[in-house]
């Protein structure tokens, strides 16, 4: 998929690869001013534990155990995106994306979800107006939010459909040397039809956000966000929450370190905080890398993910055992203690990737759709690779839950194959 500079919210200043920790400098716009993405994608699931069900009114839990191949814990979906950016001159341009998807009404799968419930829908994921003087870039209308310069609010791609994008305006300046500054104010979350709005319900008091970037030190990039909702929904508060992320990382010759903070709180009566800190460590030798995650969060009751709504995954590098399943959802309401092993080897013409993934709740973790766990591990293993100009990945995931007495072990799996052609 071709990019030029407007798809990037800071892109005047930097953008992020892959939305995560790593800067680079921006690419130069590119020559076409169009761009697209076609492709599928089939999971196999497979579920063994306690399940709720509502019987007579009542909640009732009974063992449940789906094996692969089953068509109700499967899903396919193809998905067809398409964008398109152009500089109008005198610093104006604009930006708009589309995307479909469809299962075609094959039996192999019973749900094509890729970003909503509707096995064939479509949507207009972005479409926004940029204007840019000096050093500053405004960017206004329904865009997508790249982590890095986001983490509390931010856009990641499901089969390449982008899963949440924002109606808002956001500014960046690099009037100071090495630094990135970005302002923003967003009223909305977007998925597929469904306009989610961040603050009181028939009142858009939306999202505020202030972030710094900065690289004046050697190998060394320093970033803080600051957010702020005057008014709230969310499961655990309607009233104003705010949150603090800060990260920094670095490379010291051939290893790389990480650092990252994070803070969420609100007014809301009787709850506490939650925060969370998080280090990585990692190096490469020759085709080789390895990192090493470490990560504590406490039994706070606010959600790392936009006050509960907006992006639908966390930016939590201690993502683990969630985020195996869904992508990187951290959970929160009980201390957590976690530990991830990454590593990756180029082979071939691709790259096999694997995770090692450890999680200790302190105060036992409830799910009232599965119940109660002590900790839980997890494993994947992947191969990504390309084909006459094919993206393709093959992995495999598996997670088991260690239940509390009264309950059964949680064990999930899953079997993934995709292969998208850019354009």
């Amino acid at each position: 998929m071709k990019k030029g500079l407007l798809l990037s919210v800071a892109a005047s200043a930097i953008i992020f690869a892959g939305g995560d920790i790593a800067p680079v400098e921006p690419a130069a716009p590119a020559s076409a001013d169009f761009w697209g993405q076609i492709g599928f994608r089939y999971e196999a699931n497979s579920f063994d534990g306690d399940a709720l069900s509502i019987v007579n009114g009542m909640p009732v839990w009974n063992h449940t155990k789906v094996d692969f191949g089953d068509e109700e814990n499967n899903k396919f979906s193809t998905s067809v995106v398409l964008g398109v950016e152009k500089q109008l001159g005198y610093g104006f341009g604009f930006g708009a994306e589309v995307a479909g998807w469809t299962d075609f009404g094959f039996d192999i799968a019973d749900n094509a979800a890729v970003v909503a419930s509707d096995a064939t829908s479509a949507e207009v994921s972005q479409a926004y107006l940029t204007y840019s003087f000096g050093n500053t870039a405004i960017k206004a209308g329904r865009q997508a939010l790249p982590k890095a310069v986001s983490p509390w609010a931010w856009s990641d791609r499901d089969a390449g459909v982008l899963d949440i994008t924002y109606e808002g305006v956001v500014i960046a300046n690099t009037d100071i040397q090495d630094t990135t500054l970005v302002g923003a104010y967003v009223a909305n979350a977007v998925n597929e039809d469904t306009t989610i709005h961040i603050g009181e319900n028939g009142d858009i008091d939306g999202l505020y956000m202030l972030a710094v970037i900065n690289k004046s030190l050697a190998n060394t990039t320093l970033s803080a966000s600051a957010y702020y909702l005057p008014k709230a929904i969310s499961a655990t508060s309607s009233d104003a929450e705010w949150s603090l992320w800060a990260s920094a990382v670095g490379n010291v010759d051939s290893i790389n370190w990480g650092l990252q903070g994070v803070y969420v709180d609100g007014d809301a009566n009787g709850k506490d905080a939650t925060y969370g800190i998080a280090g990585k460590i990692g190096s490469s030798w020759g085709d080789f890398d390895a990192s090493l995650i470490a990560a504590y969060v406490n039994d706070g009751d606010f959600s790392m993910k936009t006050a509960g709504t907006g992006a639908s995954t966390s930016a939590f590098w201690g993502n683990s055992i969630g985020g195996l399943m869904t992508g990187g959802d951290t959970l929160y309401n009980t201390d957590q203690t976690i530990i991830r092993a990454v590593a990756s080897y180029k082979i071939w013409n691709g790259k096999i990737y694997g995770e090692l993934a450890y999680d200790n709740f302190g105060d036992n973790w409830k799910n009232i759709l599965s119940g109660e766990f002590d900790d839980a591990y997890g494993a994947r293993i992947g191969y990504k690779f390309n084909v006459a100009g094919v993206d393709a990945n093959i992995e495999y995931r598996y997670v088991n839950y260690n239940a509390t007495a009264n309950w059964d072990d949680l064990t999930l799996q899953r079997i993934r194959v995709e292969a998208y052609y850019k354009f």
